[in-house]
């Protein structure tokens, strides 16, 4: 599990190619959202959960830990 100041990123065991995690708030426990693979734009997203709101720091965390997986993924 990986963890930023507001979040814990939870590894998803799915029968996928790619992987999927779980955007949990530190704060309350709840799930937010989920980053996967987009095939579309071949790269993985961001999907937040219905009535979710984010500050710029919060999607920062996100950006950068999408980053970070997209880096890991092509090898950097």
């Amino acid at each position: 599990m990986v963890e930023s100041e507001y979040f814990q990123f939870r590894e998803i065991d799915v029968p996928t190619k790619t992987k999927r995690w779980d955007i949990i708030s530190k704060s309350s426990g709840f799930r937010l959202g989920t980053i996967k693979w987009y095939g579309a734009w071949r790269q993985y997203c961001f999907f937040p959960d219905r009535m979710t709101i984010w500050n710029t720091d919060c999607l920062q965390d996100i950006r950068t830990f999408i980053k970070e997986q997209m880096d890991l993924r092509k090898g950097k």
